[in-house]
């Protein structure tokens, strides 16, 4: 089987990028707490500049009456289709706490058993 270069390329990142979506991972962007509001705009902007530093274009933090919402694009494929992602970037809130076998807000690794 040929490495491909995206394979390659994830291999040899693996730790940054584990260490960049564990940066993410430690942010509690609990939206349906008010004392976490705060978290939940520092998620939003953790998003805003990954997406720039990722060549996203057009990168937008778009306030509104609630939390705030992330835009970006790149249409520089002409003739292309469009490709629409959407996801939260806000979590669930993590009780019961009993229940976790690791700290909430702390990203574990660990193999399946």
């Amino acid at each position: 089987m040929t490495t491909t270069n995206y394979e390659r390329t994830v291999a040899e990142n693996k730790q940054h990028y584990i260490d960049e979506l564990s940066e993410f991972l430690r942010i509690p962007s609990v939206s349906t707490l008010s004392e976490h509001k705060a978290d939940v705009l520092r998620a939003a902007l953790w998003v805003v500049e990954d997406l720039k530093q990722t060549g996203m274009e057009n990168v937008r933090l778009i306030e509104t009456a609630g939390h705030a919402l992330v835009y970006a694009d790149w249409l520089r494929a002409e003739g292309q289709p469009t490709l629409l992602i959407y996801g939260h970037y806000d979590v669930q809130p993590p009780d019961p706490l009993n229940e976790w076998k690791t700290p909430p807000f702390e990203p574990t690794i660990r193999t399946a058993t």
